[in-house]
């Protein structure tokens, strides 16, 4: 599916230098995929999210790591909210 939000995201993420970005999908919540080793990956994340992604005025941010492959319970942006 297509995502003009996250493409864009992750273009300016590129031109700030984050060149691990892999993908960016942009909805209620962000997923980034890194091509990147854990040793730092979570200062990055939080950088990111400071210099881009989160507006500090008005909004938090958290954020988890997981491995590639790890199971990780999203559910995607288009499904319906649970009652």
């Amino acid at each position: 599916m297509n995502d003009p939000q996250g493409e864009a995201v992750r273009h300016a993420l590129h031109t700030l230098g984050f060149d691990e970005v892999v993908d960016v999908r942009v909805g209620r919540y962000l997923a980034v995929t890194l091509d990147a080793p854990a040793p730092g990956a979570s200062a990055r994340v939080a950088a990111m999210c400071e210099q881009l992604l989160c507006n500090g005025v008005i909004e938090d941010f958290r954020f988890t790591l997981r491995e590639a492959g790890e199971a990780d319970g999203v559910v995607p942006a288009t499904a319906p909210e649970p009652p």
